[in-house]
């Protein structure tokens, strides 16, 4: 086990590997800004890196401007939220074809997830279309720089990006595999179900039982451990996800209270939301939230999202990614059951 330097020895070091500068100087490494060096002892101090050794891998990259333009929010405002838009991305023939290929190759792989994490086929495929088409677009970011642009140039989430780089970090060194190898989305996200690096080192599974966990490469590692996160954030097998509402009156409060499910169905009708569909026995007393599904010139739809709803969001926070997420798995659910009756 190799010592810690001191750290005021790993200082000293550092400042005689790079200049000092406050501010960073365009074109540079990332290893010449005083908050990178900081990070590279810590990385030290509290799992063992070497000091030289990151230094170099963060001399080799630089703040890219495009991550940065990407993880802003659109400046002009009405530009921000369209479920039409949003939808029309990703729940669409491409995708529903692409999805019934990748079920039927992996049919007995998604019975086995479903068997053990009780999360069915259908949800898991279009998380898996959602995220990466399939596994065709897993992004062609160099996930240190990404992450590095993100943790030191973009305050507003600077300290969830610079905690998502240590784990980065750390879960490169596991799988023997050098950072700048390693390719992602413009937030860092990695391989066939866009995992952060966290939810990788905490959520993925070696469902094809290879002794490595390859979330690039593996289809099968993509989708058990897609199931078993959502499993883990409490998904509730055979419970319902979301059904369409009616609205009588302003909803505001109820949009304003969030996704998460806090008044029963009952509750809520007392509210003026009525869902427009016959629930299950007992569902009445399940508590749901009221979704809202906003564009730009056309009417607001509303949905009641329940507990598995609000799971999917634990993928990706965002009512838009987990109403896509559903409608996509209920096309592909039904134009399965279409293609097997007509067998």
């Amino acid at each position: 086990m190799k010592r810690k330097l001191p750290a005021t020895l790993c200082l000293a070091l550092l400042g005689g590997l790079l200049p000092v500068s406050g501010h960073p100087q365009q074109g540079t490494g990332f290893s010449q800004e005083p908050e990178v060096k900081s990070f590279i002892i810590e990385m030290h101090e509290r799992y063992g890196f070497d000091v030289a050794h990151l230094t170099r891998q963060f001399a080799a990259v630089r703040p890219n401007a495009t991550v940065l333009r990407a993880i802003r929010p659109p400046a002009v405002p009405e530009k921000q939220r369209s479920w039409q838009r949003y939808r029309e991305r990703f729940v669409n023939s491409r995708r529903v074809d692409g999805g019934q290929r990748f079920w039927q190759q992996h049919e007995v792989t998604l019975q086995r997830a479903a068997a053990i994490y009780g999360v069915p086929p259908e949800i898991v495929v279009a998380i898996i279309g959602v995220e990466t088409e399939y596994g065709q677009n897993m992004g062609s970011f160099g996930v240190l720089e990404a992450l590095a642009s993100l943790a030191f140039h973009y305050p507003p989430r600077a300290e969830f990006f610079r905690s998502e780089l240590e784990q980065f970090l750390l879960l490169a060194r596991e799988n023997g595999l050098s950072p700048l190898s390693i390719k992602g989305s413009y937030a860092g996200a990695i391989g066939i179900p866009q995992f952060m690096p966290s939810s990788q080192r905490r959520f993925a599974v070696d469902f094809d039982n290879d002794d490595r966990i390859d979330l690039r490469n593996s289809n099968v590692d993509a989708i058990g451990s897609v199931a078993r996160f959502l499993q883990q954030h409490g998904w509730q097998k055979d419970a319902p996800v979301a059904v369409p509402a009616s609205v009588n009156g302003d909803p505001a409060m109820l949009i304003a209270a969030g996704i998460k499910p806090a008044l029963s169905v009952r509750e809520l009708a007392s509210q003026g939301v009525v869902p427009d569909t016959v629930l299950a026995a007992g569902d009445a007393d399940r508590p749901a939230a009221l979704i809202d599904l906003v564009s730009p010139g056309a009417p607001t739809g509303y949905w009641l999202g329940f507990d598995n709803f609000y799971v999917i969001t634990r993928y990706n926070r965002s009512s838009f990614y987990a109403m896509a997420v559903f409608q996509l798995a209920e096309a592909l659910r039904e134009t399965r059951n279409t293609l097997a009756g007509t067998r």
